[in-house]
């Protein structure tokens, strides 16, 4: 009898309503930019996490800020046209400098990549603070 009023409780009692708050995933900022002369191909981590935006035959410089979810690895690829030429790729979190590299020639392609804390240890981080 215990069990089926915690049953009933859980169907019936639910506070969860339309106006349901959804858990809010902790982000941090990435900039994304891409130096050189010419166009290129740019695919990076965006808001979403789990999928790639592309840009494509987009004019440098070019540079992009988004906040990425802690725990997804924030990563730039970038690919140069036919007509080749020199484009260099940073990556900043949190307005620190985490990696650069350079492409060149036609077709060239180069990565920048980083790593972000899981939720969990930025959460923990955070308290300690």
């Amino acid at each position: 009898m215990a069990c089926g009023a915690f049953v009933t409780h859980g169907v019936l009692g639910s506070d969860d309503g339309p106006a349901e708050k959804q858990a809010v995933t902790p982000t941090a900022e990435v900039t994304y930019e891409v130096l050189g002369e010419g166009a290129a191909d740019i695919s990076y981590r965006g808001v979403g996490g789990d999928k790639a935006d592309v840009v494509k035959d987009v004019g440098l410089p070019w540079r992009k800020t988004v906040s990425v979810p802690l725990g997804a690895s924030p990563i730039v690829n970038v690919t140069l046209g036919e007509k080749g030429g020199t484009a260099s790729c940073t990556l900043a979190v949190r307005g620190k400098h985490v990696q650069r590299a350079t492409a060149t020639g036609a077709f060239g392609r180069t990565t920048c990549s980083g790593e972000l804390p899981a939720p969990e240890a930025a959460q923990g981080s955070e308290a300690a603070r």
